[in-house]
């Protein structure tokens, strides 16, 4: 191999940058522009270099120094010295490498077996460890899952690990080592650590948090637990963590508020069907807090949030919680799922979503009607109102959330999910009353309307009419009258068929699809781009209705 070929090989670096570099002043001659006023060299302002040189100088079998001669202009002459070893750039170009092509490459030679073993990525998972599910026993795969693990650590340097995942459907504790994968491999320098299990017998892993006490925590930025407990432990030291997901985890509120103690750099928080909190206490000293998201606790039944910087906030459960939030909060982005939350938002929730751009409500059930909101949505920008059940109160008025629309001033989006299994509202097919007006109702930056779940209701047809004739900005509309699933259409989905819809529902189609027609058509603008989506007929038989 030449001395030149030699060179550029050379010229990769590791990852975390050159262990050490040199910066001199090879001609006396330079102006005295060109040094700071403590007599430190630096190097001249952001003008092109006149020639640039380079050389190599070989220490060791593996430890070379690579020399850059710099030449401007004027004649001043800098040498950078970055010294390499070749081991520590064939570590990082082996880090690069999916886990199992990595592994592929270390049976080549022994000098790639010396990279694999300091490979800094581990994923335990099925798929990657070659194990399948579809010819062997569940006893078998837990033996081959815990042998192959077992081997994989035993010739490794776990002291280079910065990123450990154990994703394990089968986990076993009578077969299972993860006590001891778990204390072999997390080290001072882990920064990403998932254990996620899954057992029939529905027993917790007891998760063992005092590994993470001391210094062997300190770097973790993200953590994922899964069907894991929590055991309370001093010293524990995460002040790097800055993302944390704990789905079905055994944890309770006090034990929660005792974790969330020792964060100060979290900013992305999951917290998923883990049934023994009935309080969540977001602390004031979380100052970078961006999101949390919390779905199916069932037994929560308060949650207070005093971290300043909140922006994203997601919650989904089957029943209302109580929300306590800080003045301060400036929420971008508000989501909650729970029966009856359109009006608990708009009563209870007005005053903390003040500067709000995306709200998103979705609910099952509405027993009372949208109230008038007695503020407003200043800046809230896309409103998505998920109304979708097997059937709705036939007594809830959709005009009603026209005072929600009316409180949003700079609404530009707006999607609405009206779709019901079997709709029991009174139908405007048929009916020869007028249609309802709602004067003084204005909607002047609205431009872009979906309504999915469309049907004949007689309310859902006069909310669409008033939104045509009081939206001046009004440039889409689009009234879907299927499910709104992509995967439900035989254009999207795996099978080439559309999902089969009742018979019930395919006459309401038709209905729906008349009262477009009728109602709808007539009053859309020219300028206005109508889209009206319909179930396939080469799956469905939609029988035309006049």
């Amino acid at each position: 191999m030449s001395m030149q070929r030699e060179t550029r090989r050379l010229q990769i670096q590791p990852h975390d940058g050159p262990a050490d570099s040199m910066l001199h002043r090879k001609d006396s001659n330079c102006t005295q522009d060109h040094c700071s006023q403590g007599g430190e060299t630096q190097c001249p302002g952001p003008h092109l270099p006149e020639k640039i040189s380079s050389a190599v100088t070989q220490l060791s079998p593996s430890l070379f120094v690579l020399h850059f001669y710099i030449t401007e202009i004027d004649g001043c002459v800098y040498e950078v010295a970055l010294p390499y070893d070749i081991n520590d750039i064939w570590c990082h170009i082996f880090s690069l490498l999916p886990m199992q092509d990595a592994a592929r490459a270390a049976c080549v030679s022994h000098a790639f077996k010396r990279s694999w073993r300091c490979y800094p990525n581990l994923a335990f998972n099925m798929k990657a460890l070659g194990v399948d599910e579809r010819s062997c026993g569940e006893d078998e795969i837990v033996t081959n899952f815990t042998s192959k693990v077992d081997n994989i650590l035993k010739n490794h340097s776990c002291i280079a690990i910065k990123k450990l995942e154990i994703v394990f459907r089968y986990y076993d504790d009578k077969v299972c080592n993860l006590d001891s994968w778990l204390q072999t491999a997390i080290t001072p320098g882990i920064e990403e650590l998932t254990v996620q299990l899954s057992t029939k017998s529905r027993k917790y892993y007891n998760f063992p948090w005092s590994l993470l006490a001391n210094e062997n925590g300190k770097l973790i930025q993200y953590l994922k637990l899964s069907c894991c407990a929590f055991s309370p432990t001093v010293g524990l030291c995460l002040k790097s963590l800055s993302r944390l997901e704990l789905f079905d985890v055994n944890i309770t509120r006090d034990q929660m508020g005792s974790l969330l103690h020792n964060f100060f750099a979290l900013q992305r928080m999951q917290l998923k069907n883990c049934d023994n909190i009935t309080c969540l206490k977001m602390p004031f000293h979380l100052q970078h807090l961006k999101y949390l998201e919390v779905f199916h606790c069932s037994s929560l039944k308060v949650i207070e949030i005093e971290a300043p910087n909140l922006s994203n906030f997601q919650f989904m459960g089957l029943r209302q919680v109580q929300l306590s939030l800080g003045v301060a909060l400036q929420f971008k982005k508000f989501d909650m799922s729970f029966p009856g939350v359109v009006s608990y938002a708009c009563t209870n929730l007005l005053s903390n979503l003040q500067y709000v751009e995306a709200l998103s409500l979705c609910s099952r059930r509405e027993i009372i009607d949208t109230p008038v909101l007695p503020s407003k949505f200043l800046h809230l920008k896309h409103l998505s109102v998920d109304l979708n059940a097997m059937t709705f109160s036939p007594t809830y008025d959709y005009c009603s959330l026209i005072s929600l629309f009316d409180a949003s001033p700079s609404l530009e989006t707006l999607v609405l999910n009206v779709l019901q299994r079997k709709m029991l509202h009174e139908s405007i097919v048929g009916d020869t009353s007028n249609l309802r007006q709602m004067p003084g109702h204005r909607h002047d930056r609205l431009k872009t309307v979906k309504i999915i779940g469309f049907s004949s209701a007689k309310s859902v047809v006069e909310l669409t009419c008033h939104i045509i004739e009081n939206t001046a900005s009004l440039q889409c509309l689009t009234l879907d009258t299927t499910t709104g699933h992509p995967w439900h259409s035989c254009l999207t989905n795996y099978s080439g068929k559309c999902l089969v819809l009742h018979v019930d529902f395919l006459v309401e189609v038709g209905k729906g699809l008349l009262a477009i027609k009728t109602y709808v058509e007539p009053k859309v603008p020219s300028r206005v781009k109508l889209n009206v989506v319909e179930p396939c007929r080469r799956c469905h038989d939609l029988e035309p209705l006049s």
